[in-house]
């Protein structure tokens, strides 16, 4: 088994999963990625919202949610509401608009403070990979003490590289963030 592939995908599956997250952390741009939790219960079933119609971004704060059936704009305009995203839609009976409020400095500190969480959970995240792996390791009888050792090393490598990215994708956000 060639543990430090294995490893590599995993942690790389880690470092996606908190840039998803990001996303989902809003910049006061507009961002199609914030109504991605939107869930609308179209005809009895919770369905998601980019399943039911067309987001594009007529202006730099601004969401057009254009549904593929009118009839949907009502159980749209609730699914909105109920996923606490914090915005207000606006139904004009063609499409729904949603406009992104500009960020206040307290507001920007918090979603700081998410994004940090966010990548400390990832770094949590690609530490439990290592040590699944070292245990792996450690376990397996066929390998001398020196290969044990030298596969250990190229995980730790790998968790240094990858903790690296986590670290510089966080600064990319926060600089986002707290750009005016």
């Amino acid at each position: 088994m060639d543990y430090s592939n294995d490893v590599k995908t995993k942690m790389e599956k880690a470092i996606e999963t908190m840039e998803r997250r990001f996303s989902n952390v809003r910049a006061g741009r507009a961002n199609p990625a914030i109504l991605d939790k939107v869930m609308v219960n179209y005809y009895g079933t919770q369905t998601p919202l980019k399943s039911l119609a067309t987001i594009s971004i007529p202006e730099a704060r601004q969401l057009m949610i254009k549904p593929f059936d009118k009839g949907s704009l009502s159980d749209i305009e609730k699914g909105i509401y109920e996923s606490n995203i914090g915005l207000t839609p606006n139904n004009n009976g063609d499409v729904i608009t949603l406009n992104i409020p500009a960020l206040t400095e307290e507001t920007r500190k918090e979603y700081v403070k998410e994004v940090k969480q966010i990548s400390e959970e990832c770094k949590i995240n690609l530490r439990n990979i290592r040590q699944d792996a070292n245990n792996d390791i450690k376990k397996n009888d066929s390998f001398t003490e020196d290969e044990k050792e030298n596969k250990m090393d190229d995980i730790q490598d790998l968790i240094n590289k990858y903790n690296k990215i986590v670290d510089e994708k966080t600064k990319e956000k926060e600089k986002d963030l707290l750009s005016v």
